[in-house]
C-alpha cells in the first residue's frame, strides 16, 4: 500500500512564498512520477506541476509557470513544491499524486495514488 502524506501548507500573505512536502511510504517511491493538483472550493481539481521518475524532467501548468518549481529526494521518498509571488487564486487544497505512467501526467486520472491534501490559503 503506497500512502502519502502532504504538509506545509497555511496561511501567506500575496507574494510570498511556500513550500510544500509530500513523503511517500514504500520503497519504490522512485519508480513513479509524482504530481501536484489543486482544487479551490466550488471548482475541479488541477494540474500544478509534475516530475518524472528520475527528476530529469518537470511538466508545470501555464498558471503557475515561472512561480512554482518541484523537485524530489528519492532517497527520501519525498517530493516538494517550491511556490513563489503567491496570488489569492493560488488558494486551494494542494494534492501529491504518484503515478506508474511517465506521460500526460497533466491529467489526473494518470495517477494512482493521493494524498489527503494540504490548504494552502493565500491573503490580498
Amino acid at each position: 500500500q503506497v500512502q502519502l502524506v502532504e504538509s506545509g501548507g497555511g496561511l501567506v500573505q500575496a507574494g510570498g512564498s511556500l513550500r510544500l512536502s509530500c513523503v511517500v511510504s514504500g520503497r519504490t517511491f522512485s519508480s513513479y512520477s509524482m504530481g501536484w493538483f489543486r482544487q479551490a472550493p466550488g471548482k475541479d481539481r488541477d494540474f500544478v506541476i509534475a516530475i518524472t521518475r528520475s527528476g530529469s524532467s518537470t511538466h508545470c501548468a501555464d498558471s503557475v509557470k515561472g512561480r512554482c518549481t518541484i523537485s524530489r529526494d528519492n532517497h527520501k521518498n519525498t517530493v516538494y513544491l517550491q511556490m513563489n509571488s503567491l496570488k489569492p487564486e493560488d488558494t486551494a487544497v494542494y494534492y501529491c499524486a504518484a503515478s506508474k505512467r511517465i506521460f500526460m501526467l497533466d491529467i489526473s486520472s494518470a495517477y494512482d495514488y493521493w494524498g489527503q491534501g494540504t490548504q494552502v490559503t493565500v491573503s490580498s
